[in-house]
């Protein structure tokens, strides 16, 4: 029920219990009133009459009637005994056998010697009558008046008040309407601001002239200010964790009390194989590895899990677990399959150097050793010192294609691209590989398309990738072999190809050719001083550019190494 219904109907209710209650008061009054003087009226008429009948009892009947037919009241006259010695109410002459009246309230009183009053309905006349006696007579003389006229009388007044009381509630519920309207429409525009509030929407509040309405839309309207700012700050402190639990490379699952996922970054996502966009099931159901489940059983019923790793898919992981304080769980899961692979790099890296650095260690130690201990002739000396310095040389170009490799892989390097001639840098690095031992029984040629003569990179990167591809092809093809370098425009690009006809490599061996220190023919590739480096500089140089390199083989049918480079990339 709206608040003016509510005043209205409450100031009707008060107004109708006020109008009864003035309806009864009245009543009351007025008719104890007019009885009251009916009573006086009646006590002067008893006296009157007292004092006019007759001596003779004789009379007494015939005086009653005629003085009642004058005041149209009821007269009797008891005697001293109670017996009733006339009456105007019967017809003249003998009365009837009539109740003894000496137990009536007024005739005793009267009897008594003072005047006697009583109101009640008469069983002879079979009306309500109000009794009035005095002392007098044979013994008393009682008047009887109808009080239908003061029935009358009040109803009379009761419909006059009963009038006034329904235009009072008229007047009052007009008034309490317009009241209650006046302080209703204020509270519904204040109600609606609440709700505008509530939903985020501009609130609009009302002045309605009343001061404690006023009082409260002030303090609504500073609630809504203070609101506004502390919301506005939740915002900010909620879109700055969004943006770092998004960010963040370890996945973030948070999971409500019945174990249905409310947050998933990105990383989860990722790490678990789902889509931005895909339905994730719920905690208890997300994970297929037993050991993953358990960490979930765990976490949901109360107790952290700190550190815990395992293995999924092939995939290393490191989980931790926390339980939220008002139920559910956050899982933080960091995947370790990068660390621990980069961590096998390092140890096969650290042991492929350790390797390459002690065969010719070893050699200049045991060639330095015997210089010193046995002073052999100069031309053993001679040989000796030159298998010491080619090992030294060794293991600078080592070290050098080290530091490039590091170089490069650590972003420290960038080409500095220029117009190139393709044919000219390639016929210098082959001119200066001349020198290699069984280059000159090695046909080199050359085959660039027109369109593909010039291309736009690093100069000393192109060179030194030709060197590696002409070095690496020159130790593995035999004398009177081939090899061929061409180059072509192929979709946005230019590819070049370096094809030998040497040994070839082996289907299973030639995805890790560019893998750093790897070789398909270890001994051999020692033997002619290679770092198993040359290839993964290649890649590495080329990606810079942003290209892509590949190679194919056949065993005992050579290699062609290629590699690609962009025109956005120029």
């Amino acid at each position: 029920m709206t608040f003016a219904k509510r005043l209205v109907l409450g100031t009707l209710f008060v107004l109708i219990s006020t109008m009864a209650v003035l309806l009864w008061a009245a009543e009351r009054s007025l008719r104890r009133d007019l009885e009251g003087d009916i009573a006086r009226s009646l006590e002067s008429e008893a006296r009157l009459i007292s004092e006019a009948l007759p001596a003779d009892s004789l009379a007494w009947d015939e005086a009653v009637h005629r003085l009642a037919r004058k005041n149209n009241h009821r007269i009797t006259v008891v005697d001293r005994d109670g017996r009733v010695r006339a009456d105007s109410y019967f017809p003249p002459g003998s009365l009837p056998a009539i109740e003894n009246h000496a137990g009536r309230p007024e005739i005793r009183a009267a009897l008594q010697g003072r005047e006697g009053e009583s109101s009640r309905r008469s069983q002879t006349v079979g009306q309500a009558l109000l009794y009035v006696a005095v002392p007098g007579g044979p013994g008393a003389v009682r008047v009887a008046a109808d009080l239908s006229q003061v029935d009358a009388v009040v109803q009379r007044a009761q419909r006059a008040v009963a009038g006034a009381a329904a235009l009072a509630l008229a007047v009052g519920a007009i008034f309490a309407f317009f009241a209650g309207r006046s302080i209703a429409q204020p509270l519904t525009a204040i109600t609606g601001a609440a709700r505008a509030i509530a939903a985020g929407s501009p609130p609009r509040f009302p002045r309605s002239g009343v001061p404690d309405i006023d009082a409260l839309v002030q303090a609504l309207r500073q609630m809504h200010r203070q609101l506004a700012d502390r919301f506005d700050e939740l915002r900010r402190e909620q879109a700055e964790s969004a943006a770092l639990v998004e960010s963040m490379i370890e996945g973030v699952i948070a999971a409500d009390g019945r174990g249905h996922i409310v947050t998933a970054n990105p990383a989860a996502r990722r790490i678990l194989g789902y889509g931005t966009l895909d339905t994730l099931p719920d905690l208890p159901e997300l994970f297929r590895v037993k050991a993953a489940r358990e960490v979930v059983d765990a976490v949901l019923v109360g107790r952290p899990v700190q550190d815990r790793q395992l293995e999924m898919d092939g995939r290393a992981f490191m989980v931790n677990a926390r339980p939220l304080p008002a139920g559910g769980a956050v899982l933080v899961i960091h995947d370790l399959t990068e660390m621990r692979r980069l961590e096998a790099v390092r140890r096969d890296f650290v042991a492929n150097v350790s390797h390459e650095l002690k065969t010719p260690l070893t050699s200049i130690s045991g060639y330095a050793e015997t210089l010193l201990a046995e002073h052999p002739d100069e031309e053993t000396t001679r040989r000796f010192l030159a298998t010491i310095l080619s090992n030294a040389r060794r293991m600078q170009r080592l070290v050098d294609d080290l530091l490039d490799l590091s170089r490069i892989e650590a972003g420290r390097w960038q080409p500095s691209r220029t117009l190139v001639d393709v044919a000219g840098v390639a016929g210098e690095s082959w001119n200066a590989l001349a020198g290699h031992g069984g280059a000159q029984q090695i046909r080199f040629e050359l085959e660039i398309d027109e369109e593909a003569g010039t291309v736009c990179v690093d100069l000393d990167a192109l060179r030194q990738i030709f060197t590696n591809l002409f070095d690496n092809s020159l130790r593995y093809t035999a004398a009177g072999g081939r090899i061929l370098c061409s180059a072509r425009r192929q979709g946005e690009g230019t590819a070049i190809s370096v094809r030998d006809t040497g040994v070839g490599i082996s289907r299973e061996h030639l995805p890790r050719i560019f893998e750093r220190f790897w070789r398909a023919d270890t001994s051999r590739s020692r033997e002619e001083g290679g770092t198993g480096l040359g290839l993964s500089i290649v890649k590495h140089l080329v990606e810079a550019h942003g290209g892509r390199v590949w190679a194919q083989s056949d065993l005992g049918r050579g290699t062609t190494v290629a590699f690609w480079v962009p025109d956005s990339a120029l």
